[in-house]
C-alpha cells in the first residue's frame, strides 16, 4: 500500500523548499522528494562560473534571508546552492534526496500515488515543483553533425578547459548563450555566435538595477493577460549577466570582444551549416526591447517625481563594429574554422511523462489558473508566468508559495492536514 502522508512536494529547488517551509509552520505533515540533492538544477545545470542573474535582496526565501550584508551583490551559484541547502536545515524541512520519482497517478478515490525507485507514497494533495528545466531542448539538425565534433546543451556546459580543443560554435543568444559565449571568450576561446530573437535588458540604468526597477514601475507584477503580446511568456529570458558584480551584455559588446556573430543555424550538413541572414534583425529587435525598458523607467521617473541619476553610456552597449562580413554569411564549413565543439543554448523543457493526470494542454503545458489545477489537490509552483511575470525567479516564490499553500491548506480536511 506504501506510505500515506496528506502532501507531497516533488522537488527541493527554492519553490520546493518554501512551500515546505509553509507547511511545515502551518504544522501540516508532508514531505519533500528530490531526484537528487537540495538545488540539483542550480548544481548540475549551471556552469562554473556562473553567478545569478538577480541581486541579492530578490532572491530570499520565506523565512530566512539570503545575504543580506551584501544586498545589491550578486553571487556565485555556490552560494546560492548552500543557502538553499541552509534553509532545509535550518527549518528541519523534511526533504528525501535522490528519490526520483518515476510516477504520478490519482485513484478513483481522490487520492495521490507517487511511485519512486524506493517504493510508493499515498497522499491528498501534490505540488509539483520540480521547475520546467528538466529537459535541454535541443533542435533535430543537430544529429547531423559530424561525428568528431562535441554537441552539447548549455546545461552540459562546464568551462572552457573541459571542451575539446579549438573554436566553438554557441547555438542561441539568450542568457545562457550570451554568458556562455562571454565565459569561453574570457578563456581564450574563438567564438562563433549564432543569434536568435531574444531581448536584452540593461543591467542597471539612471543609477539603479533594472530588477528593482522593474519592481518598482510594476513590471515584475505583469500577468499574461495584461501582455500585449501573450506569447511573450514563452520567450526566452533577456540577455543580462551577474558576473563581475554584474553588467550588460549585448550582442554588440560580444562582437567587440572577439565573438563572430552569425545568423541563425536553420540547417547542418556533417560540418556544413546554413545560416539565416537575420544577424542584424536579432540586433534590432534586442536593442528595441531595451529600449522599451529604459523608456518605461523613464516616463515613470517623470511620472512620480523621482530623483534618479541621469542616463549615462553603458560599456555593456557599444556601437557595434565591423562585424567583417560576418552577417552575410550564409554557409560556413566548421571543420575549415577549427571549431571541434557545438554548445545549444536553446532552451529548456519540463518532462511531465511521468505524470498520469489530465492537467496538460494540447502543447504539454500545464493547465492551470495561478498554479491551481482542476484536478483537486494538485498543483503547480516555481514555473514561468505561474500568476505573473516575476513568478519563474527567485523574486517570485514566496508570493506563488504563499498563495498555493492558502489554497492548499483550505482544500485538506482538519483531519488530513495533521
Amino acid at each position: 500500500m506504501g506510505e500515506t502522508i496528506p502532501v507531497v512536494i516533488i522537488g527541493a529547488g527554492q519553490a520546493g523548499l518554501a512551500v515546505s517551509y509553509l507547511l511545515t509552520r502551518a504544522g501540516v505533515p508532508h514531505t519533500v522528494l528530490e531526484r537528487g540533492a537540495i538545488g540539483e538544477s542550480w548544481r548540475s545545470q549551471r556552469w562554473d562560473s556562473f553567478c545569478l542573474n538577480t541581486p541579492n535582496w530578490a532572491n530570499n526565501l520565506p523565512g530566512l534571508e539570503f545575504n543580506a550584508d551584501a544586498p545589491d551583490a550578486f553571487e556565485h551559484r555556490d552560494v546560492l546552492v548552500s543557502y538553499l541547502k541552509r534553509y532545509a536545515d535550518t527549518f528541519d524541512l523534511p526533504v528525501r534526496q535522490h528519490t526520483p520519482v518515476t510516477r504520478l497517478e490519482k485513484l478513483s478515490t481522490g487520492e495521490y500515488v507517487v511511485h519512486t525507485g524506493t517504493g510508493t507514497l499515498r497522499a491528498r494533495a501534490i505540488v509539483l515543483a520540480n521547475g520546467s528545466m528538466s529537459r535541454p531542448r535541443v533542435p533535430e539538425m543537430a544529429r547531423e553533425l559530424a561525428s568528431g565534433i562535441l554537441s552539447i546543451p548549455a546545461g552540459s556546459y562546464r568551462s572552457a578547459d573541459a571542451l575539446p580543443d579549438g573554436a566553438v560554435l554557441v547555438v542561441g543568444t539568450g542568457q545562457s548563450g550570451c554568458q556562455v559565449a562571454e565565459d569561453l571568450l574570457r578563456n581564450g576561446r574563438k567564438v562563433f555566435l549564432s543569434a536568435s530573437r531574444v531581448a536584452r535588458v540593461p543591467r542597471a540604468y539612471r543609477g539603479r538595477d533594472i530588477v528593482t526597477w522593474m519592481r518598482d514601475v510594476g513590471l515584475w507584477d505583469d500577468r499574461v493577460d495584461e501582455l500585449e503580446d501573450p506569447s511573450t511568456q514563452f520567450a526566452a529570458q533577456p540577455q543580462v549577466s551577474g558576473t563581475d558584480g554584474g553588467h550588460t551584455v549585448s550582442l554588440q559588446s560580444l562582437a567587440r570582444d572577439g565573438a563572430t556573430l552569425l545568423g541563425r543555424v536553420t540547417a547542418i550538413r556533417g560540418s556544413s551549416i546554413t545560416l539565416r541572414g537575420d544577424l542584424l534583425e536579432c540586433i534590432a529587435f534586442a536593442d528595441e526591447k531595451s529600449q522599451f525598458y529604459k523608456t518605461a523607467i523613464d516616463k515613470w521617473i517623470d511620472d512620480h517625481g523621482v530623483a534618479a541619476e541621469p542616463a549615462r553610456a553603458d560599456p555593456g552597449e557599444p556601437p557595434l563594429p565591423d562585424l567583417g562580413g560576418s552577417d552575410r554569411l550564409r554557409e560556413l564549413d566548421l571543420r575549415a574554422e577549427g571549431v571541434g565543439s557545438v554548445i545549444w543554448c536553446t532552451g529548456f523543457d519540463a518532462d511531465w511523462s511521468w505524470v498520469e493526470v489530465d492537467v496538460f494542454d494540447e502543447e504539454g503545458r500545464p493547465r492551470h489558473q495561478e498554479g491551481v489545477t482542476d484536478a483537486r489537490g494538485l498543483y503547480f509552483v516555481g514555473h514561468p508566468w505561474l500568476s505573473r511575470r516575476k513568478s519563474g525567479i527567485l523574486y517570485g516564490v514566496t508570493d506563488d508559495a504563499e498563495r498555493i499553500v492558502d489554497h492548499l491548506l483550505r482544500e485538506l480536511t482538519p483531519a488530513e492536514a495533521n
